[in-house]
């Protein structure tokens, strides 16, 4: 979360450098059945963040028998330094989203930042 300076009133949030090492810390902490590939998209991921982002997570796991809104609920995303979202997809599902949704997924295959790329 943000940190206050000392006797001072500006805030500083966490920089792309240090959310991606948490989020890798946070990987290596939470094994995700299936997990295929992990990365993050958005401001972060376009080196925009400022105070206030959040961080987007895309997750590709190779099945999963929860309906895409459910699949993220039982991560632990609030040990992250920064308030984060989850997108998490089959691999099916993956491949199939320039068909079904062609605008996201041409932001999310421009913007994510892979720190464990798709097979």
């Amino acid at each position: 979360m943000p940190v206050r300076s000392l006797g001072s009133s500006v805030l500083r949030w966490p920089s792309r450098e240090e959310v991606e090492e948490a989020l890798k810390a946070w990987l290596s902490r939470h094994p995700i059945p299936g997990l295929l590939a992990a990365g993050y998209f958005g401001s972060y991921a376009r080196g925009e963040a400022g105070v206030g982002s959040d961080l987007d997570l895309l997750l590709l796991v190779a099945h999963s028998p929860l309906p895409p809104w459910k699949r993220p609920l039982g991560l632990s995303l609030e040990e992250l330094p920064v308030p984060a979202e989850a997108l998490v997809y089959t691999l099916e599902e993956w491949k199939g989203l320039p068909q079904r949704s062609p605008r996201p997924a041409r932001v999310l295959r421009e913007e994510t930042r892979w720190l464990l790329p798709p097979p």
